[in-house]
C-alpha cells in the first residue's frame, strides 16, 4: 500500500482484495493502530519495530528453520496485487504473477540497463511507483539498491557520491530540485551511468539543463504503465536530440509488440495517431475481481489497450499525443480528477466543480479546480483544500480554487473539462 493514502481509501483497499495480513514498517504504527481499530479482523504484523499485541515479524522469522519451505511455485502464482487508478479514474487492483515478474526484470534488463554485481541503484522515489521495480533486477545480478526514506535533495547528492551509485531513477520534479541545489554541479558523478527518468512528461528545459551538466549519455526516458511495466519504449541517451527530446517517448522496446489503433480496432498508418495497445511477457494477468474492466482492457489473445494516444514517426519513434482520460500527473504522482470533484461535492457549499491539471514549471502540472458555490453559500479557497485533504492523499488536493459563475457543458449537457482547462489555463 502507499504509506501516503489516507485511512479511508488503505480500508477499501484491504476490504476490496480480502486482505487477511498486513505488515507495516517503522514510522507507520499510527496508521496501523488505525487500521486494527476499523478492521478487527485485521492480523497486523511489524516489520522491525512493534506495538502492544502486535509482533514484529523480524523476530519471529528468528526462530525458524535456516532453510526455505517446501513449497511449489507456479507461473501464474500471484506475486504482487498493486492498486492503481489507471487511466480510468476507478481504483483497481492490477495482479502480477511470477511469469510477468520475471517479464519485468528481463524487460529492464533489455532495454533500460544490464545491472551487474558492480552497479548500485539510488532508491528515493516511493518503492510502489517506478522506482521499486528497478529492485529485482538488480538483486537478480548481485548489484546493490541504496534506499532513502525519502527524497531531499542534498542527502540524494550526498549519498549519490559516498555509495558510488551507478543508476537513478527520477520523476521531474525530483531532477529540478536537484538542479535548484548548490551541492548538483559539483558532486562526483564519476560512477554514475545512468539517469533513468519517466512517470510523467519531463520540461524541456529541466533535461537541458541537468544534460549540460552532467552529460547527455547519461540520460535514458522510458514509457511505461503499472499493467504493462516498465518499458514499452524508451528514449536512448544519443536520441535526446532537440527533434525528439519533449516530444516522442522511445523506439518501441525488443520484448514489446506495439500497434495503434483506431475507434474500430484497425491499425493506423505511420504519421496517424491511435490508441497505443501492446502485448509483452510483463503484462498483469488481470485485474482483480473486476471482469468489466478486464474485458475493457485485456483482449483474448493478450493485448493491453493502455488509453493512450501517440502516434508512430517515419523512424519508429513513438510520441505520445494525448490522454484518453484526463489524469493529471503532479510530482509524478497520478491524480484522477473524478476522485477529487467527488471529495469536493461533498462539501455543502459547493454546487458544481470541475478539477484540471495546470501547466507548473516545478510540478509539471498542479491540480485546479474551478468550483461554484450554493445560492448564499461562503466557503474559502483554503476550507475547500482542506476539506479535500481530510478525505485524499496530500497530494491530490486542489493546490488551487478558483471561483466561477459556471462551469462549461457540452451540447447534451456533460461537463467540458477540456473546454474548462483551455479557460483556467488563459486566467
Amino acid at each position: 500500500l502507499n504509506a501516503r493514502l489516507s485511512l479511508p481509501e488503505h480500508v477499501k483497499m484491504l476490504q476490496e482484495t480480502a486482505c487477511a495480513r498486513l505488515v507495516f514498517g517503522q514510522g507507520l504504527e499510527q496508521r496501523a493502530a488505525e487500521l486494527r481499530a476499523a478492521m478487527p479482523e485485521l492480523s497486523i504484523l511489524g516489520l522491525g519495530t512493534a506495538m502492544p499485541e502486535v509482533q514484529d515479524l523480524c523476530a519471529l522469522a528468528q526462530a525458524q528453520p535456516g532453510h526455505g519451505p517446501d513449497i511449489e511455485v507456479q507461473p501464474d502464482d500471484i506475486v504482487l496485487t498493486l492498486f492503481t487508478s489507471g487511466t480510468t479514474g476507478t481504483l483497481k487492483a492490477a495482479q502480477h504473477t511470477q511469469a510477468s515478474f520475471a517479464g519485468i526484470c528481463r524487460n529492464v534488463l533489455l532495454n533500460l540497463l544490464p545491472a551487474t554485481a558492480d552497479d548500485a541503484m539510488l532508491h528515493a522515489a516511493s518503492m510502489i511507483h517506478a522506482s521499486g521495480v528497478f529492485v529485482l533486477p538488480f538483486w537478480l545480478r548481485g548489484g546493490r539498491t541504496v534506499i532513502l526514506s525519502g527524497f531531499e535533495p542534498g542527502q540524494f547528492l550526498a549519498t549519490l557520491q559516498a555509495q558510488r551509485v551507478t543508476a537513478i531513477n527520477m520523476v521531474p520534479t525530483m531532477l529540478q530540485m536537484l538542479l535548484e541545489h548548490p551541492e548538483f554541479a559539483k558532486v562526483d558523478i564519476s560512477a554514475l551511468k545512468y539517469v533513468i527518468y519517466g512517470a510523467s512528461p519531463m520540461p524541456r528545459s529541466v533535461l537541458q539543463k541537468a544534460m549540460e551538466q552532467w552529460g547527455q549519455h547519461r540520460f535514458w526516458q522510458y514509457y511505461g504503465q503499472t499493467e504493462v511495466p516498465l518499458c514499452l519504449a524508451v528514449l536512448r541517451p544519443e536520441d535526446h536530440t532537440p527533434e525528439l527530446m519533449g516530444s516522442a517517448c522511445g523506439q518501441p522496446c525488443v520484448d514489446v509488440e506495439l500497434r495503434l489503433l483506431d475507434e474500430q480496432g484497425r491499425e493506423v498508418p505511420a504519421g496517424e495517431t491511435g490508441e497505443i495497445t501492446v502485448r509483452a511477457p510483463s503484462a498483469v494477468r488481470g485485474y482483480y475481481n473486476a471482469s468489466s474492466l478486464n474485458a475493457e482492457t485485456f483482449t483474448h489473445d493478450g493485448w493491453v489497450r493502455t488509453r493512450d494516444m501517440g502516434m508512430l514517426d517515419a523512424q519508429g519513434f513513438l510520441h505520445l499525443k494525448d490522454r484518453k482520460s484526463d489524469m493529471i500527473i503532479t510530482g509524478g504522482y497520478n491524480v484522477y480528477p473524478l476522485e477529487v470533484e467527488n471529495a469536493l461535492l461533498t462539501h455543502p457549499a459547493v454546487r458544481e466543480c470541475v478539477v484540471v491539471g495546470l501547466p507548473h514549471e516545478k510540478w509539471v502540472e498542479v491540480v485546479t479546480a474551478a468550483v461554484v458555490l450554493r445560492d448564499g453559500a461562503q466557503a474559502a479557497e483554503q476550507e475547500l483544500v482542506a476539506h479535500v485533504a481530510a478525505q485524499l492523499a496530500s497530494y491530490k488536493k486542489p493546490q488551487r480554487v478558483l471561483f466561477v459563475q459556471e462551469i462549461a457543458k457540452t451540447a447534451v449537457g456533460k461537463l467540458n473539462r477540456r473546454l474548462m482547462r483551455e479557460k483556467l489555463k488563459a486566467q
